[in-house]
């Protein structure tokens, strides 16, 4: 997996960890694709139908399968950093931030080398502690509850469904 594609299960994950995709989450993905290289060389479209399908039969195990992929693509700061801005970036999106978005950042942080200082940096960039005055930087980078992978991994959430029009 490249690492374009790498940038684009994040979104996706972020988007769906939830339970559900919001339209302000796809709106953003969009708005990704068009004004940036993010997701160069990816049939956008083609590639969220295909994560829908995927987390739709295997819940969880989608989630816990793209942690592991972190691990594996032995990212450089840069791109790790970049990878946590993009999952910011969607958990804010929809205006809304549940426990499980902040739980699923911080499974991507634990993976991630960088440290929690340049991650402070990015969350300065971002309008996220305007936005929720409730929510603190320390709410993403503090560890959270241990939940067993099995137990994580068996997610309840109702199917996800996805209408996704790349020329809206």
């Amino acid at each position: 997996m490249d690492f374009n594609e790498l940038l684009l299960q994040t979104a996706f994950c972020c988007m769906s960890c939830d339970g559900n995709i919001a339209e302000e989450e796809l709106i953003l993905v969009k708005q990704f694709a068009s004004s940036s290289t993010l997701f160069e060389g990816l049939d956008i479209e083609k590639k969220l139908n295909e994560y829908v399908t995927e987390i739709n039969e295997k819940r969880g195990a989608f989630l816990s399968g793209y942690i592991k992929k972190i691990v594996s693509a032995a990212l450089n700061e840069e791109q790790e950093l970049n990878l946590a801005k993009i999952a910011i970036q969607i958990i804010e999106a929809d205006n809304k931030i549940e426990y499980s978005e902040i739980s699923f950042f911080k499974r991507i942080r634990n993976k991630l080398n960088v440290s929690d200082e340049k991650l402070l940096e990015i969350f300065k960039d971002e309008t996220l502690f305007n936005k929720f005055p409730d929510v603190r930087p320390d709410d993403f980078l503090q560890p959270d509850i241990y939940v067993p992978e099995e137990e994580w991994m068996d997610v309840r959430f109702e199917e996800i469904k996805l209408d996704l029009d790349m020329k809206r």
